[in-house]
């Protein structure tokens, strides 16, 4: 496999590297998490003018009709900065179903809006019993004269209080659990019968949990066919899987960096610790890491946007897996060969290691790709 970038991605890896480093330093970065919305619409209508918001969209509905891998470059530097803003719950996820199963009147009144910086969405799939499971939905979504009436709970939606519209996953069919019978909906976030509750995440992020209590929404606000939205969910979120990995190689390469700068500094018994063959055979280990995770990221990439839904699974399951793995050991390490200042908020190392630690528990943690990955080759 090819793994050299375009002349194109490369000036987009660029602009994007140069817009972290200028004007999203880690104090500036700080100031933002402590901000009330915990993310910067300053920041996010820079993307929309850099035309990073509608990267994965067709010309025609506002974007530049980009490929996954493409959105894997943006990550990588979005993850590099250790970057707040909604852009995985907005652009990938959120505006990646509208792209996949919007009507063309839908596209047309979302997309476009998204890729200017104008509106938010937000993708409520996940309830307190389902874990990772993306089929376990007990959200009710019941016929009520030409339209429906949505009765739930959804929990951990990223992002969700900055949403303009949520896309619900709920069931018209079916148990709780049956893989038939989940239908998404297009809903205002606004609505009388949605309430929201915003946290911090561990990381920085923004969560929250997200009611629908008799709301009532048209039968224009379903998005995709009845009954049959799982198969679309499940293919949003594999593209989401393949952009978290970028985004952890990102945050990979960052912490590497400040490690072994560190190395190079901190002096103990007259002469830097980086020269101690230890941690030199440690940093070597996380560099290998990196590079792996590296490039079965850009396979994930690559096969994100496959119809095949096994070989697509596979891939990015495998990704996820191993990608977790290594995050978490260079994680470690980074903090190990930091001292008792790697787990202080001063450092950069300590919030490159919470991100980490995050990504390996969105959108299905290693243990559970893993165990996908094995289910999936029984096929």
């Amino acid at each position: 496999m090819d793994f050299r970038l375009t002349e194109e991605q490369q000036l987009l890896r660029d602009a994007i590297a140069r817009l972290v480093a200028n004007e999203y330093t880690f104090e500036a970065r700080k100031k933002i998490v402590a901000s009330p919305s915990g993310w910067s619409r300053a920041v996010w209508g820079k993307f929309a003018e850099m035309g990073l918001l509608g990267v994965p969209f067709a010309a025609s509905d506002g974007g530049f009709g980009g490929t996954a891998v493409d959105l894997m470059v943006v990550q990588q530097e979005l993850g590099r900065g250790l970057v707040v803003e909604p852009y995985l719950a907005t652009v990938v996820l959120g505006g990646g179903l509208v792209d996949l199963a919007g009507t063309a009147a839908q596209k047309r009144a979302i997309l476009p809006r998204v890729a200017e910086g104008k509106s938010l969405l937000a993708v409520a799939y996940g309830e307190p019993q389902s874990r990772y499971d993306l089929h376990d939905v007990a959200t009710s979504a019941k016929r009520d004269g030409s339209g429906f009436a949505l009765n739930g709970r959804k929990s951990v939606v990223l992002h969700g209080a900055a949403a303009d519209t949520l896309i619900v996953a709920a069931r018209t069919a079916g148990g709780q659990r049956d893989r038939h019978g989940i239908t998404l909906f297009l809903v205002d976030a606004k609505a009388r019968g949605v309430s929201v509750t915003d946290y911090a995440t561990i990381d920085g992020l923004r969560a929250a949990d997200v009611g629908v209590e008799a709301l009532r929404v048209g039968s224009d606000a379903v998005l995709g066919p009845l009954d049959a939205g799982l198969p679309l969910l499940e293919r949003a979120v594999d593209c989401g899987v393949a952009a978290l990995c970028a985004e952890a190689v990102g945050v990979m390469e960052a912490l590497n960096a400040a490690t072994l700068e560190y190395l190079k500094t901190r002096r103990q018994f007259g002469q830097p610790i980086g020269r101690f063959q230890a941690l030199q055979h440690r940093a070597v280990d996380m560099l290998i890491h990196c590079e792996q995770s590296k490039s079965i990221t850009m396979r994930a990439a690559v096969k994100a946007g496959s119809a095949d839904a096994t070989e697509r699974r596979r891939a990015v399951s495998a990704a996820k897996s191993l990608v977790g793995r290594a995050g978490r050991a260079i994680a470690k390490e980074a903090i190990q060969m930091h001292g008792g200042m790697g787990v202080a908020d001063e450092l950069p190392a300590a919030h490159y290691a919470k991100r980490l630690t995050m990504i390996d528990c969105w959108l299905g943690d290693s243990d559970w790709h893993t165990e996908s990955f094995v289910a999936l080759g029984r096929q």
